[in-house]
Protein backbone atom coordinates (compact mmCIF):
# COMPACT_ATOMS: atom_id res chain seq x y z
CA UNK A 1 0.00 0.00 0.00
CA UNK A 2 1.14 3.58 -0.70
CA UNK A 3 0.51 5.81 1.81
CA UNK A 4 0.39 9.01 -0.29
CA UNK A 5 1.03 10.37 -3.52
CA UNK A 6 4.35 10.61 -3.02
CA UNK A 7 5.25 6.79 -1.98
CA UNK A 8 3.18 6.12 -4.97
CA UNK A 9 5.25 8.46 -7.24
CA UNK A 10 8.28 7.19 -6.35
CA UNK A 11 6.96 3.94 -6.79
CA UNK A 12 6.01 5.11 -10.86
CA UNK A 13 9.19 7.03 -10.86
CA UNK A 14 11.31 2.92 -10.17
CA UNK A 15 8.96 1.18 -12.67
CA UNK A 16 8.31 3.71 -15.28
CA UNK A 17 9.73 6.75 -15.00
CA UNK A 18 13.25 5.31 -15.01
CA UNK A 19 12.13 3.56 -18.59
CA UNK A 20 11.50 7.14 -19.84
CA UNK A 21 14.68 8.48 -18.87
CA UNK A 22 16.36 5.63 -20.43
CA UNK A 23 14.49 6.24 -23.75
CA UNK A 24 16.14 10.16 -23.97
CA UNK A 25 19.21 8.50 -25.27
CA UNK A 26 18.18 6.28 -27.59
CA UNK A 27 15.59 8.69 -29.21
CA UNK A 28 17.97 11.36 -29.60
CA UNK A 29 17.09 14.97 -29.08
CA UNK A 30 16.13 17.02 -32.34
CA UNK A 31 19.60 19.16 -33.27
CA UNK A 32 17.70 21.82 -33.80
CA UNK A 33 16.41 21.88 -30.17
CA UNK A 34 16.58 25.04 -27.74
CA UNK A 35 15.14 23.18 -25.08
CA UNK A 36 17.79 22.41 -22.11
CA UNK A 37 18.39 19.15 -21.61
CA UNK A 38 17.18 18.63 -18.06
CA UNK A 39 13.60 19.58 -19.74
CA UNK A 40 13.59 17.08 -22.38
CA UNK A 41 14.39 14.36 -19.38
CA UNK A 42 11.85 16.21 -16.81
CA UNK A 43 9.26 15.12 -19.95
CA UNK A 44 10.97 11.35 -20.49
CA UNK A 45 10.21 11.70 -16.32
CA UNK A 46 6.60 12.75 -16.81
CA UNK A 47 5.75 10.61 -19.72
CA UNK A 48 7.01 7.04 -17.80
CA UNK A 49 4.92 8.46 -14.58
CA UNK A 50 1.63 9.38 -16.63
CA UNK A 51 1.55 5.72 -18.58
CA UNK A 52 2.24 3.85 -14.94
CA UNK A 53 -0.46 5.93 -13.56
CA UNK A 54 -3.09 5.03 -16.56
CA UNK A 55 -1.87 1.55 -15.80
CA UNK A 56 -2.55 1.71 -12.02
CA UNK A 57 -6.17 3.09 -13.11
CA UNK A 58 -6.70 0.67 -15.37
CA UNK A 59 -5.87 -2.51 -13.32
CA UNK A 60 -7.64 -1.52 -10.13
CA UNK A 61 -10.45 -4.63 -10.69
CA UNK A 62 -7.04 -6.96 -11.66
CA UNK A 63 -5.05 -5.85 -9.01
CA UNK A 64 -7.73 -5.76 -5.99
CA UNK A 65 -8.82 -9.58 -7.45
CA UNK A 66 -4.64 -10.32 -6.62
CA UNK A 67 -4.82 -8.43 -3.02
CA UNK A 68 -3.33 -5.18 -4.36
CA UNK A 69 -4.03 -1.69 -4.42
CA UNK A 70 -1.68 0.84 -5.77
CA UNK A 71 -3.98 4.12 -5.01
CA UNK A 72 -2.80 6.28 -2.34
CA UNK A 73 -4.57 5.38 1.47
CA UNK A 74 -4.84 9.18 2.30
CA UNK A 75 -6.69 10.38 -0.40
CA UNK A 76 -9.18 6.83 -0.72
CA UNK A 77 -9.62 7.86 2.65
CA UNK A 78 -10.21 11.63 2.36
CA UNK A 79 -12.70 10.25 -0.69
CA UNK A 80 -14.68 8.52 2.03
CA UNK A 81 -13.49 5.13 0.40
CA UNK A 82 -11.82 1.81 1.75
CA UNK A 83 -9.87 -0.93 1.13
CA UNK A 84 -13.16 -3.05 1.26
CA UNK A 85 -14.92 -0.28 -1.17
CA UNK A 86 -12.03 -1.81 -3.48
CA UNK A 87 -12.08 -5.39 -3.19
CA UNK A 88 -15.98 -5.17 -4.14
CA UNK A 89 -15.46 -3.44 -6.76
CA UNK A 90 -18.68 -1.49 -5.66
CA UNK A 91 -18.86 1.63 -8.33
CA UNK A 92 -20.43 4.64 -6.25
CA UNK A 93 -20.69 8.62 -7.25
CA UNK A 94 -17.73 8.73 -4.73
CA UNK A 95 -15.63 6.13 -6.44
CA UNK A 96 -16.19 8.08 -9.84
CA UNK A 97 -15.59 11.60 -7.91
CA UNK A 98 -12.18 9.29 -6.98
CA UNK A 99 -10.99 8.46 -10.23
CA UNK A 100 -11.92 11.64 -12.04
CA UNK A 101 -9.15 13.09 -9.53
CA UNK A 102 -6.74 10.45 -10.28
CA UNK A 103 -7.20 10.69 -14.17
CA UNK A 104 -6.76 14.43 -13.91
CA UNK A 105 -3.60 13.93 -12.46
CA UNK A 106 -2.79 11.50 -14.97
CA UNK A 107 -3.16 13.81 -17.25
CA UNK A 108 -0.95 16.64 -15.79
CA UNK A 109 2.00 14.19 -15.99
CA UNK A 110 1.08 13.81 -19.82
CA UNK A 111 0.30 17.29 -20.81
CA UNK A 112 4.09 18.01 -19.11
CA UNK A 113 5.70 14.89 -21.40
CA UNK A 114 3.75 16.57 -24.31
CA UNK A 115 5.81 19.67 -24.30
CA UNK A 116 8.84 17.72 -24.91
CA UNK A 117 7.96 15.81 -27.48
CA UNK A 118 9.03 18.45 -30.07
CA UNK A 119 12.46 18.43 -28.53
CA UNK A 120 12.77 14.67 -29.86
CA UNK A 121 14.68 13.32 -33.04
CA UNK A 122 12.38 13.35 -35.83
CA UNK A 123 11.89 9.92 -36.15
CA UNK A 124 11.43 9.47 -32.77
CA UNK A 125 8.38 12.06 -31.81
CA UNK A 126 5.82 9.63 -33.06
CA UNK A 127 6.03 6.97 -30.82
CA UNK A 128 6.00 8.83 -28.24
CA UNK A 129 3.52 11.47 -29.17
CA UNK A 130 -0.67 11.67 -27.66
CA UNK A 131 -3.27 11.27 -29.57
CA UNK A 132 -6.44 12.85 -28.71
Amino acid sequence: RYKNFDELYMYCYYVAGTVGLMSVPVMGIAPESKATTESVYSAALALGIANQLTNILRDVGEDARRGRIYLPQDELAEAGLSDEDIFNGVVTNKWRSFMKRQIKRARMFFEEAERGVTELSQASRWPVRRVT
